[in-house]
């Protein structure tokens, strides 16, 4: 059993990074992640050639059904939808040299981007791109042919590519800038907040009928400065922000009586802010509220 047990743990960290990432769910990808080792489990081990191919195939296809279902769900869902939110720090990630270049399609914008593709198409483009499968390998986990594959990913990355914009922000500089935006914010500063603001900035939060929070996207510099003013005045009188790594970039973490309160990501292009993505929705916060009792970071502000 202790074989077993640790053949899977070796790729548990892989399992978990392409089940997020292709439900955009820490909680669903965990339970898919389980629901694998169980099979895993009760498969006859001499009929398995790769445990990596087997349990990676597992999963794939366990996040497309489940994706099938999750879409008339989102359908239904009240106002915007956006990913669950997790503390990269304690992220059940995999080993720290692939944390660079899989950093980027972990954002909230970037799984938000996802969204906008069919399943296999998200699945052919997250498993060549950001995990580095060839066509080939892809093409017996998801029952297709190579050349199929192929014309998935290129259609994929084309659409991905129209959409996506590249962050050129340090952590460093992208954390200045939060701290900016904070400050901004907290002095009521309309000008120096519609300075760090794209002209074509967009907000988005996602209550989920649960939390106010606008139902569609809020453009416009002036709008939305005004907007982060308003909604700093809210703010419970006891509670705290602080700048922690989420999604693998920093965020602004707002917190109330010991709880999350909200997340706030921003996605930068070169110096400016052109998207501000807020998660208030509780069971979307539940994962990361864990994962803080369980490992509080270093808070920051």
């Amino acid at each position: 059993m202790n074989i077993l047990v640790d053949a899977f743990q070796e790729y548990r960290p892989l399992l978990f990074s392409i089940a997020y990432r292709m439900t955009g769910s820490a909680s669903q990808a965990e339970d898919i992640v389980q629901d694998a080792y169980l099979r895993y489990q009760q498969t006859d081990r001499t009929a398995i050639h790769s445990t990596k191919s087997f349990l990676t195939t597992i999963v794939v296809n366990l996040c497309l059904n489940y994706l099938k279902s999750a879409r008339v769900q989102r359908e239904e869902y009240v106002g915007i939808w956006l990913p669950e939110p997790v503390l990269t720090s304690a992220l059940l990630e995999e080993a720290p040299e692939t944390k660079v270049e899989r950093q980027e399609s972990i954002s909230l914008a970037f799984l938000v981007l996802l969204e906008s593709l069919t399943p296999p198409e998200r699945a052919v483009f997250l498993l060549h791109e950001v995990f580095d499968y060839s066509f080939h390998e892809i093409a017996e986990i998801i029952e297709k042919s190579p050349e199929n594959c192929r014309q998935l990913f290129h259609r994929a990355k084309k659409h991905v590519g129209e959409k996506r914009h590249r962050v050129s922000a340090t952590p460093e500089s992208h954390r200045q800038l939060l701290n900016s935006f904070i400050a901004a914010c907290q002095s009521g500063d309309m000008a120096a907040l519609k300075e760090l603001l794209a002209d074509d900035v967009t907000a988005w939060a996602d209550g989920g009928g649960k939390v106010h929070a606008s139902l569609l996207p809020v453009t416009g510099r002036e709008t939305i400065a005004k907007l982060f003013i308003t909604l700093m005045r809210k703010l419970p009188t006891d509670h705290q922000l602080s700048i922690e790594e989420v999604n693998g970039a920093p965020a602004i973490i707002t917190r109330s009586a010991g709880q999350l309160h909200s997340i706030l990501s921003l996605e930068l292009s070169g110096d400016r802010i052109v998207g501000l993505r807020s998660v208030l929705n509780p069971d979307k916060l539940a994962f990361m509220q864990r994962q803080w009792n369980q490992q509080p970071p270093s808070s920051s502000s």
